[in-house]
């Protein structure tokens, strides 16, 4: 399958779920709340890879006077933000950005806060946050959610699906000593649970298959992407004591 139809399946399966990988609002909240900001300053702030916008409306509930530019490469993501930001009132204070996160449209130096939850590894863990860095103002606060090994000794299986699905896969003080020689010190972190993962994130997408298998119906390629889907979910329901999301929040110096 070439990478523009696996895309276009993954969003159209993905565009009607609440969230677009493993998170909830309380993680959010708590992430935030490492960052130590006032919360009642106006601040600007960037969501990399949002998705339909979960974490973004978390961000615009609880940052009451924040601008949010919230970014994802996919346009039909982004329309659902929008709508789900009027529904809820944001839609002054939220605006949805096409683009690249490889290739930010903000002014370097512009922002309070760069939040990205889940999608880092896009460009790579390493890469991002020294690319990004130069878009954060001098005390700003990076929080990016990123895949971690929660112990050093992965069963074969798990180790061998993650090092070829994302290579970059490491244990937190391997992540936070990336953050800290790019030019980061670490304010917190945190291991995203297990309810985060399932009921957030593999349930509902469940949900959502036999559905996108109707509007696909006779195509293998979208039967690949439900195979995919599935066997990632009972990789984690079978591994989950080895790997999450880390949540890593940091100032840049």
């Amino acid at each position: 399958m070439d990478e523009r139809t696996l895309f276009g399946l993954l969003v159209d399966l993905h565009r009607e779920g609440t969230r677009q990988g493993p998170g909830s609002d309380e993680e959010t909240v708590r992430a935030l709340e490492l960052a130590r900001l006032d919360e009642a300053a106006e601040i600007q702030v960037a969501d990399i890879g949002c998705g339909t916008g979960a974490p973004t409306l978390t961000l615009a509930r609880n940052l009451p006077r924040a601008r949010i530019a919230a970014l994802d490469l996919f346009p039909e993501f982004l329309h659902v933000l929008a709508e789900r930001a009027r529904a809820a009132g944001f839609s002054r204070r939220i605006g949805a950005v096409a683009g690249s996160m490889g290739s930010l449209p903000f002014p370097i130096g512009s922002l309070d806060l760069l939040w990205s939850e889940g999608a880092i590894y896009n460009l790579g863990f390493s890469r991002g946050v020294e690319t990004w860095r130069p878009f954060l103002r001098p005390g700003g606060v990076l929080a990016v959610s990123e895949i971690t090994w929660l112990r050093p000794d992965p069963p074969d299986e798990i180790r061998r699906y993650w090092n070829a699905e994302y290579p970059e896969i490491a244990t937190a003080p391997e992540k936070i000593g990336i953050l800290e020689r790019a030019g980061y010190d670490l304010l917190g972190y945190r291991v995203l649970p297990s309810s985060n993962w399932l009921e957030n994130y593999y349930e509902p997408t469940e949900q959502l298959i036999p559905a996108f298998l109707e509007r696909h119906a006779g195509r293998p390629e979208a039967l690949r992407v439900v195979e995919m889907q599935r066997h990632e979910a009972d990789l984690y329901v079978r591994y989950a004591a080895w790997f999450s999301y880390g949540f890593y929040v940091a100032r840049r110096r």
